[in-house]
């Protein structure tokens, strides 16, 4: 049993990989085999399919991901100190991410959303999903901000979605350009877009 549950994760790690690097069109089962090191019975005894196992590298990446988000939003600092934090989370990621694979891969999330929405509503349904779990997380922070009064917002859904939208399109020019530092507009636009008067302290 353990070799079994094993092989699981050794498929879920190296697509994961492989998704990031060569998307999803150009990947087929027998190079994720390869790549886990698991012959291709193994592959088809866990997932019926490829886009079956999109998904669920999708589910475990999020899980991932969402830890980082809600440590980074957490309530021990005050609100616009948690999204520089994120942001801050989200740039580490980027530069461990060149270092990993000598080059920026960006967003898995993001990627798929551009390759596959628009052919699988499976995977559209479930990114969906995805993006307005963080379009919550941050609606928090910016809801908590103005009641500070340290925003000027009149609609915190709208503002957190402009929000998610403006990292996503970094993280693209991060991709694009190979330079995790375009993450670090992230800041000053935020504040801009959120209407606060002031840069405060990253807490």
């Amino acid at each position: 049993m353990g070799r079994t549950s094993d092989a699981r994760e050794r498929i879920l790690t190296a697509a994961e990989a492989l998704l990031l690097s060569r998307g999803y069109s150009a990947l087929g089962v027998a190079e994720i085999c390869a790549a886990a090191g698991v012959p291709k019975g193994s592959f088809y005894y866990f997932f019926a399919s490829k886009e079956e196992l999109a998904l669920a590298v999708v589910d475990e990446h999020w899980a991932g991901r969402r830890a980082g988000w809600e440590r980074a939003l957490a309530a021990d600092v005050p609100p616009l100190a948690r999204l520089r934090r994120l942001y801050a989370y989200a740039e580490d990621g980027l530069r461990a991410d060149r270092e990993t694979c000598g080059a920026v891969t960006g967003c898995l999330l993001g990627n798929l959303a551009l390759e596959m929405s628009t052919r699988t509503e499976s995977v559209r349904t479930r990114l969906r999903e995805i993006f307005d779990e963080q379009v919550l997380l941050l609606e928090g922070a910016v809801a908590d901000a103005r009641g500070r009064g340290e925003v000027r917002v009149a609609d915190t859904r709208a503002a957190a979605r402009a929000l998610v939208a403006q990292l996503e399109g970094q993280v693209l020019f991060a991709k694009l350009y190979d330079d995790p530092g375009r993450l670090g507009v992230l800041w000053a636009d935020s504040l801009a877009l959120l209407g606060a008067e002031a840069a405060p302290a990253a807490g």
